[in-house]
């Protein structure tokens, strides 16, 4: 029987922990926290946003780096595939707006506990507050390298037929993800993408967002341009903190931000309408209030926390009155209304990042089977590859995907 070895029992780690047992393998996951799933506890508040319910060919389209070398994994395993291993291990899930799936408990707990019951079902060994402190290899007759084994943390070597490195990017390093899978990469000479936090706030300049910090804007614009170039264009959610700017908008805004340029994140305060809609809606409350100073009337446009920034990025007195507003100043509130700037000049660190983007390069593996193009034996899977996308599910999925094809792929492996 082969004996697979598997180092992470994060998301990717335990479901290659069930396929690779299903496959007829002898299997051990091992993970360095005192529990598995550490970092899917705080997934989705607490809840775990386990897939999306999108078809799968629309995917592809929410993955940021690399979304073509997931052909084969999500062929392999689809949404639809997670939600039937949960179901049958008693954690039946629920679809939410932009097609989530959630337990129907909004426990993340269930969801490891389900796949904890499924790996004792197969005979999965699990061993927990066990480091490993490098992968044993051997060079094979053609001169490439084959994993024999690994050396753990306390000086024990163990024998291994194969090895699936799940040990996650940087993200949340207090739930253990601190690049351990990086660290055995370059041992090995493999190519790794420098790591970046995603899906993370972005830091703005100035004290304005300060000053508005707390105020959340819903049914917005937001547009990421860098150097003048439109990176990323949404609509939905964001939030002023003391920093800067976060919420669902901009944390998918983060997904495209690099510090190669000069970058401004543009906010639409009124995207459902256009500059003349807007024109006309100004002049209808000029004209039925035209005795009241413009920082009044803009009560009827903005949320009150905004309205002192917003008037002092204007050219003229927030206290001119509506019947002294001329038609060029009119058009300039229409602007700011439309287009309201702020330049950001950074992302918030690891600890605050929802997911890595970088890793393990791509390149270096067979997308077919996650084995490791030059270290025969050497699997990975999960977030310490180069692959990320938006959020809705979609990381959580490749993860389940390439964990499920990673310990298929090393059990059945000649």
């Amino acid at each position: 029987m082969k004996k697979i070895w598997i180092i992470g029992g994060g998301p990717a780690g335990m479901m290659a922990a069930i396929s690779a047992s299903e496959a007829g393998a002898e299997v051990t996951l091992i993970e360095k926290n005192e529990k598995l799933g550490k970092k899917l506890y705080i997934t989705g508040k607490g809840r775990c946003n386990v897939t999306n319910a999108a078809p799968m060919e629309d995917f592809f389209g929410e993955v940021v780096s690399n979304p073509k070398f997931l052909f084969s994994a999500f062929r392999a395993f689809t949404n639809e595939d997670m939600k039937r291993i949960l179901e049958e291990e008693g954690c039946p899930l629920k679809e939410e707006r932009g097609a989530r799936y959630f337990p129907v408990s909004d426990r993340s707990s269930d969801v490891t506990a389900a796949l904890q019951r499924r790996m004792k079902k197969n005979g999965v060994r699990i061993l927990l507050n066990t480091a490993v402190k490098d992968l044993l290899t051997a060079e094979t007759e053609d001169g490439k390298h084959r994993v024999t084994g690994l050396l753990l943390s306390d000086g024990k070597e163990v024998p291994a037929d194969a090895v699936i490195l799940a040990t996650g990017g940087c993200s949340y390093p207090s739930t253990g993800s601190t690049g351990d899978g990086y660290a055995f990469a370059k041992k090995l000479e493999l190519k790794v993408v420098d790591p970046v936090p995603s899906l993370v706030p972005l830091e703005c300049k100035g004290e304005e967002c300060r000053e508005m910090q707390g105020l959340s804007l819903k049914n917005v614009g937001f547009r990421l341009e860098i150097d003048g170039k439109t990176r990323y264009d949404g609509f939905g959610e964001m939030l002023f903190t003391h920093f800067g700017i976060s919420g669902p908008l901009v944390l998918t805004a983060s997904c495209y931000f690099n510090k190669s340029g000069k970058a401004l994140g543009i906010i639409d305060l009124k995207p459902a309408l256009t500059a003349e809609d807007l024109d006309k809606r100004l002049l209808r409350e000029f004209s039925e209030q035209p005795k009241k100073q413009l920082k009044n009337i803009c009560g009827a446009l903005l949320p009150s926390g905004m309205i002192p920034v917003f008037c002092r990025r204007l050219s003229f007195s927030e206290e001119l009155r509506a019947c002294d507003i001329t038609g060029a100043q009119r058009a300039e509130i229409v602007k700011l209304l439309k287009y309201f700037p702020l330049e950001i000049t950074g992302k918030r660190p690891f600890a605050e990042a929802i997911i890595t983007q970088g890793g393990l390069g791509v390149k270096g593996f067979s997308p077919s089977t996650m084995e490791c193009k030059q270290v025969a034996g050497l699997y990975a899977a999960g977030e310490v590859l180069d692959l990320d996308a938006h959020t809705g599910g979609f990381n959580l999925q490749i993860a389940w995907s390439t964990g499920y094809l990673a310990g298929k792929s090393a059990a059945e492996a000649e």
